[in-house]
């Protein structure tokens, strides 16, 4: 299972815990995994099937908007960040 790191804003959805595992052989799949177990999560970075605008998602520090997007591939070993954009004034 890949490690999935959040930010604060998305630790709601993982009981309060920086990092939680969740299985998938690509992103996307990670994704709806964590989204079963925590419903919501999927809509808090997803829209219309595609990464939110202001979310970043790495896969071991690369930027999945640089690649295959959801699609990327996720090994057992790989690590997954995703931050979604914090704005205050």
């Amino acid at each position: 299972m890949a490690i999935v790191r959040l930010a604060t804003p998305l630790r709601k959805y993982s009981q309060g815990k920086p990092e939680i595992t969740a299985p998938g052989k690509t992103l996307k799949e990670v994704i709806m995994n964590i989204d079963s177990a925590s419903p919501g999560f999927a809509e808090k970075i997803l829209e219309n099937d595609e990464i939110k605008r202001f979310v970043n998602i790495y896969v071991n520090n690369e930027d999945v908007r640089l690649g295959d997007g959801l699609n990327t591939k996720v090994g057992e070993k790989d690590t997954i960040s995703i931050l979604p954009a914090v704005s205050g004034g």
